[in-house]
């Protein structure tokens, strides 16, 4: 899923991943969108997830808001916004972790919370804050279809 409403584009300059401040956040409407689309999830019966997220603070706070068991940062759902040209080798990278986590997942859900960017380069569309993509994937973590489900209300 793309982290819900944080209002621009990018993030300004000098920014720092280890200072939320810095960076472009969620604003009061993102935040509820967050807690709406958790409360969404388990409504359609997801009730184990497991969460991961980008490093960034607007995806971490998306994935705290979810409100599933905790979540963890995965280095390659990190958005390349600032470095388009490492674009294969991110998504070749997050297809690698899809892989390996779909093994050891379980039942539960795999959530993965990540940036417009990311989800443009896996997927080739490009999605609104909160969006969701269900997606079929191989045993190689390459898509093979998708569905897109709106940011619920």
């Amino acid at each position: 899923m793309r982290h819900t409403l944080a209002p621009g584009i990018g993030d300004p300059p000098g920014y720092s991943l280890e200072d939320c401040k810095t960076q472009r956040n969620l604003n009061e409407e993102g935040q509820k969108q967050a807690v709406n689309i958790g409360h969404w999830l388990r409504k359609q019966g997801v009730q184990n997830a497991v969460v991961r997220s980008s490093t960034w603070c607007r995806c971490k706070d998306t994935a705290a808001l979810l409100k599933f068991d905790g979540y963890k940062i995965e280095p390659s759902l990190g958005s390349f916004f600032d470095q388009m040209s490492n674009a294969k080798e991110a998504t070749q990278q997050l297809q690698k972790f899809i892989s390996a986590n779909l093994k050891t997942k379980g039942s539960k859900a795999l959530i993965l919370v990540t940036h417009h960017v990311n989800i443009h380069d896996f997927m080739g569309e490009n999605i609104a804050s909160g969006d969701m993509v269900l997606t079929q994937v191989d045993s190689q973590g390459k898509m093979v279809s998708y569905k897109l489900i709106p940011r619920p209300d």
